[in-house]
């Protein structure tokens, strides 16, 4: 992991020191990886030489979306949050476990068959230091959308198949969402779980507040902070999902008014201690 960040570090500095105005192109930075590996002979430990050049596609992509107005510019990486690393081959599925180059076997947890060739692997690590792997596939037969009969997850369930009813979806402020369909309008309430965790968190931030900066002490309690922030996380993504795989189910079009979500909230319910969490885009995409 912290070659990933170390490199896209490095790269960092190398273009901030050009003020072009414009993306260097991918051969400049493909370029200067073997001078970072002379430099840097910890670049050589952990991971061989396409992990690297990932690292440097990703950062050159990451400045052209800047140059072109898509995105934000890239910005240095703290060690201490999320990170990742991506290894565009040679990963292998042995049993129930991930062959990784220069790391050896893991033992992994598999929620799904992986069928197909293995093309990229992305491995990341939350605060919490748990490790997940993203694993893009790349199969013989045609991908097909959802409800199709050669669905591989639809085929044979035609319950799964969506109807061809009309949805609007309104933001609330004491409901979370309000769906009509032209003749009934349902509610959907506001979970609200950084309520429910809001003692606890207050609570463990408070001792973490009291422990020495680089004790193993506070390093323990900020894990601790993660972890509740995590569960929030878990908890919020859980209801998205589940409300808009209900909602894909029941309805062939789904509309959704286009706002500002955040500033309406902060204007309209600046007295609440906390906002719904809100995706439009995850009642599009689902």
């Amino acid at each position: 992991m912290q070659d990933g960040i170390g490199i896209m570090h490095l790269m960092l500095a190398f273009n901030t020191e050009r003020e072009t105005g414009k993306s260097l192109k991918l051969s400049v930075y493909k370029a200067y990886l073997p001078q970072l590996k002379v430099e840097h002979p910890w670049l050589k430990e952990d991971c061989y030489s396409s992990v690297l050049q990932s690292v440097a596609i990703n950062l050159n992509k990451a400045y052209t979306n800047f140059f072109e107005g898509r995105a934000k510019l890239p910005r240095f990486k703290a060690k201490h949050h999320r990170q990742s690393i991506q290894y565009p081959q040679n990963v292998k599925i042995v049993g129930d476990c991930l062959e990784i180059p220069k790391i050896g076997v893991v033992k992994a947890v598999f929620h799904r068959l992986i069928e197909g060739k293995i093309k990229t692997v992305t491995i990341s690590k939350t605060p919490t230091d748990k490790y997940f792997a993203s694993i893009l596939c790349e199969e013989e037969e045609a991908v097909r959308w959802a409800g199709s009969p050669t669905c591989s997850t639809c085929r044979g369930d035609a319950s799964k198949v969506s109807s061809n009813k009309t949805l609007g979806i309104d933001l609330g402020i004491k409901d979370f969402a309000i769906v009509h369909d032209g003749s009934e309008v349902q509610k959907y309430s506001n979970p609200a779980y950084l309520t429910r965790h809001e003692k606890n968190l207050a609570r463990k931030q408070k001792k973490l507040a009291r422990k020495i900066k680089g004790s193993n002490s506070r390093n323990k309690y900020k894990k601790l902070v993660a972890k509740v922030h995590e569960r929030v996380s878990n908890s919020r993504q859980d209801f998205l999902h589940k409300l808009s795989r209900k909602l894909v189910d029941l309805a062939h079009v789904i509309i959704v008014e286009n706002l500002n979500v955040f500033w309406d909230w902060y204007g309209i319910a600046s007295y609440q201690k906390q906002y719904p969490t809100w995706d439009g885009e995850c009642l599009l995409t689902s």
